[in-house]
């Protein structure tokens, strides 16, 4: 019942917010939540226990910000559970993803989705973000539900090229992060995210180097 029962939310939810997915792409994203929901009675990946919202929390939620991604990297912190960035991979089969995560049962629960999902474009990475050291800066760096903007700045900005930027992921606008953000740093646009089935406001929050200080 739940498997029919997420395979139509998440049908008509892409259909509502004009996204055109494979079918299997659909059934890879499924095969995910279904992992998600198994893994999470014992490491505790998300809060979300609601089988009847996970699709929309989980799934929609993570692919609200596809209009924004641009580069063919992207890198997304404090990964958790994979989200937004093991849907997003799934989504966007032809860029690669690095899934970087302090926790080493969530990062375990990373890379045996990787596998059973078969996901080439994906890496994962265990680590804080402060002891990372990429090859080459990142054009464009996710975060959901992972700290508030200040921390993200100041823990992630060397992994961050110059004229990059922060696709942060919010509920309701986050005023006084915004407000708390160090010199050097700006708001460079906001999105209010509308996700289908989901209650509550959702903004993404495109942070960059402010122009004086790259």
């Amino acid at each position: 019942m739940t498997q029919a029962l997420w395979q139509r939310q998440l049908r008509d939810g892409l259909a509502e917010m004009n996204l055109s997915l494979t079918d299997g792409q659909q059934q890879q994203l499924l095969a995910f939540l279904a992992l998600l929901n198994k893994w999470n009675k014992a490491y505790n990946l998300t809060a979300v226990r609601d089988e009847r919202v996970m699709v929309s929390r989980q799934l929609l939620d993570s692919l609200s910000i596809l209009p924004w991604i641009t580069t063919d990297h992207l890198l997304d912190v404090g990964a958790g559970g994979g989200l937004p960035g093991i849907p997003l991979a799934i989504a966007l089969p032809g860029k690669r993803f690095t899934l970087l995560d302090s926790n080493g049962k969530k990062t375990r629960f990373l890379n045996q989705c990787v596998l059973e999902l078969g996901l080439d474009n994906v890496d994962v990475i265990h680590g804080r973000a402060e002891d990372c050291q990429p090859e080459q800066p990142f054009t464009q760096i996710s975060s959901r539900a992972f700290t508030a903007l200040d921390n993200l700045v100041t823990w992630c900005g060397s992994l961050l090229d110059n004229e990059g930027e922060f696709l942060a992921m919010k509920g309701q606008f986050p005023d006084d992060e915004v407000a708390a953000l160090p010199v050097g740093w700006q708001v460079k646009s906001s999105h209010s995210l509308k996700v289908p089935g989901a209650d509550g406001e959702r903004h993404l929050l495109v942070v960059a180097r402010a122009e004086h200080s790259r």
